[in-house]
């Protein structure tokens, strides 16, 4: 039902693997910048880092789904 939604919102798979990618970058720049603060907000800032290294593999996989749904819907 959801993937149904997304695609008829017209996100395709593509856009949603190249989105994975770019969080991939996003996680590793938090990281980094993580490294340059000072210790009191170090912790928070990595914590950041983490959180958003989870979204990569959630985003390939509603790609995937994606790529499937528009083989079923033509």
């Amino acid at each position: 039902m959801v993937v149904r939604l997304l695609h008829r919102a017209g996100l395709r798979s593509a856009h949603l693997h190249l989105a994975s990618l770019a969080t991939i970058g996003l996680c590793v720049t938090l990281w980094v910048r993580a490294k340059t603060v000072d210790q009191e907000q170090r912790g928070n800032a990595e914590r950041r880092a983490l959180f958003v290294g989870l979204w990569p593999p959630t985003m390939w996989l509603i790609g995937d789904s994606l790529e499937s749904a528009s083989d079923l819907v033509g």
